[in-house]
């Protein structure tokens, strides 16, 4: 009897611990999704004001930016353009050399170096993106200067091969984790046909791993996208249309960066013009994640 009660008491206890457990993961969660909710209505909220006073065609199709000097413009192509041109420049620096990272760590390397490499090139991810942009400033531009002098100190040139860096964990550990789990089979399988080891790699293991491949590159460009402190310090503040990676353009998230500084009155049409911005910019990062699932669950391969 004293065995039994003992035992009962034990479950009893045990189903409190759970109980709480369960209503502390539930709260958290609870928190997540709120938190969510309430930065989207307030991006929205704030939007909406400034959408009443500046047209949503004058936003999007103008080609002039100028909220803080009078008369103001609120075109966006410049910042527009400013972020595509850093974004597609850091895949440009990032893409060969995480997909041959990749490549070189799963097929290549021996397990003793690649206990090495791979630990070390994720330290890169965890450096702080102003140290990015003083590096940038200090190495990648005095070097760029060095070949022409029509660099400009601010140029996107330097953003962009900065951020590549910075993109470069994303993409070497993703597609490294996904050519990984291409099954031994698959490759011994090449191997009794006769085909020799790059022919594997490239006929074989990259095909069968092309759906995370193709997420990581979009991940990739979603946070080359989002980049805030390197691209402000490396770029500079100069929102242009222009196609020469030598001078200086302003991005999405460096015009938000510069007006939250606290100099722009609360309420203001161009404090307001930072949460249009925001929103844009949340747009365009939710289409590359849901481009990035698509791909996934449409270029996946299932393995018995």
């Amino acid at each position: 009897m004293q065995n039994q009660a003992l035992w009962s008491g034990s479950r009893k206890f045990q189903k409190l611990k759970e109980s709480v457990v369960t209503r502390i993961l539930l709260f958290c969660a609870g928190v997540s999704v709120l938190t969510t909710v309430g930065i989207n209505l307030i991006l929205f909220l704030e939007s909406f004001w400034f959408f009443k006073e500046i047209s949503v065609s004058e936003f999007l199709l103008s080609t002039n930016w100028a909220p803080l000097f009078e008369p103001r413009h609120f075109g966006v192509i410049p910042l527009v353009t400013g972020t595509l041109s850093v974004a597609f420049g850091a895949l440009f620096v990032a893409l060969p050399m995480g997909l041959g990272i990749a490549v070189f760590l799963s097929e290549y390397a021996s397990p003793k170096l690649r206990a090495v490499v791979k630990p070390m090139l994720e330290i890169l991810a965890g450096i702080p993106s102003v140290v990015y942009g003083y590096f940038a400033l200090t190495t990648i531009t005095p070097f760029l200067r060095s070949i022409s002098e029509s660099v400009e100190v601010f140029n996107a040139a330097s953003a962009a091969i900065v951020v590549g860096i910075m993109v470069l964990p994303t993409i070497a550990s993703i597609c490294d984790d996904t050519m990984t789990a291409v099954p031994k089979s698959l490759r011994e399988g090449a191997f009794a046909l006769g085909a020799k080891k790059f022919e594997v790699v490239s006929q074989v293991v990259v095909p069968a791993a092309l759906s995370g491949i193709l997420a990581s590159f979009i991940l990739a460009f979603s946070r080359a996208i989002g980049e805030t402190m390197a691209v402000t310090l490396a770029a500079g503040a100069t929102p242009q249309v222009t196609l020469n990676p030598f001078e200086g353009i302003q991005t999405m998230t460096a015009y938000i960066a510069q007006v939250s500084m606290g100099d722009t009155p609360h309420g203001s049409i161009e404090y307001q013009s930072i949460f249009a911005v925001g929103l844009l910019l949340f747009l365009m990062t939710l289409v590359m994640n849901l481009m990035s699932q698509y791909i996934v669950k449409r270029f996946a391969r299932r393995y018995e």
